[in-house]
């Protein structure tokens, strides 16, 4: 699914996210439709990749199924394979990025020299892909469109996105979820590198929103062969939305203006396709099941769980 484009009764609003079709019913409830378009550097690429969506959708239900003790989550219903209904929060300003390891965009960051990412400190003496003494979080705005932004814990909080108390909160959940997936990757044999996290709230209740711990918002590192690979300083082999970063750049693309995105060949969007299809299976431990339903059915099936909510 591409575009969902459903009529639901009592939506009061809809938004297009990214890779994400939201419908707001009666101001109270989100109706989120993961599709599958895939997005990179901020653009959306020009061709879908078959079950991404669901995936991403079902991945998403089993990680905040797994960590609901931590902190309340926002969904109500999982109705379809690609879709989930819960909650419409007030949402932060601000995603709570988490990274375990030197890698993606803090190592670029590393790289070039700078050891201050988002006003936190990065030790010397690192590589590619080291462990960090502990996790750091390194927030960003939460843009609607273009390019979420780097930014300082001092700055949101000195900007009044969010106050002190709800920052610090966050803070806490960030790191208490991050140590939770890494456990549950443990289990699989993976390392969760780093991830992200949206909160948002109701009242005084922080909930975590949208999705944790998928291929579109986490890198994952086989456990196996990791020590080996950095004492011979290779890469490692990982299972993330990454290598589709790596092939626009090989192929000159990091969403910059006046550049074209490369040819998605039918061989490229299938083997994206069954890297996020391997994810899924490795990361929970289940099998994957292709399901395709009609918008009808789907439809149907949104507005008969809507009544029970």
């Amino acid at each position: 699914m591409s575009e969902a484009n459903f009529q639901i009764p009592g939506q009061t609003a809809f938004y297009k996210g990214k890779v994400r079709d939201v419908y707001t019913i009666n101001d109270k409830l989100l109706v989120m439709a993961a599709s599958d378009r895939i997005s990179a550097f901020d653009v959306v690429l020009p061709r879908p990749i078959p079950y991404k969506g669901q995936v991403l959708n079902q991945v998403a239900a089993i990680m905040l199924n797994a960590t609901k003790d931590i902190v309340p989550n926002w969904v109500k219903s999982v109705p379809l394979p690609n879709v989930t209904i819960g909650l419409k929060c007030e949402t932060f300003p601000v995603e709570m990025v988490v990274r375990g390891n030197l890698t993606g965009h803090a190592w670029r960051t590393y790289k070039s020299g700078k050891r201050e990412l988002c006003g936190v400190t990065m030790p010397e003496g690192l590589k590619e892909n080291d462990f960090f003494p502990s996790p750091i979080i390194t927030p960003t705005t939460k843009a609607h469109e273009g390019h979420d932004e780097d930014i300082s814990r001092e700055d949101i909080i000195g900007k009044g996105l969010v106050s002190k108390e709800e920052y610090e909160q966050l803070e806490k959940y960030t790191l208490a979820l991050f140590a939770r997936g890494r456990e549950l990757a443990k289990q699989r044999g993976l390392i969760l590198v780093d991830t992200k996290y949206e909160f948002g709230k109701i009242g005084d209740t922080i909930y975590v929103i949208d999705e944790i711990h998928t291929p579109d918002s986490s890198r994952y590192f086989y456990a196996e062969g990791y020590e080996e690979k950095q004492k011979n300083g290779e890469a490692q082999k990982q299972l993330s939305k990454e290598f589709v970063r790596e092939w626009l750049m090989a192929n000159g693309f990091q969403g910059k203006d006046g550049q074209q995105v490369p040819e998605m060949t039918d061989e490229f969007v299938s083997t994206v396709s069954e890297r996020y299809i391997e994810l899924f299976e490795n990361i929970t431990g289940q099998k994957f099941v292709k399901e395709d339903v009609s918008k009808a059915v789907a439809e149907q099936k949104i507005i008969e769980t809507l009544k029970t909510l």
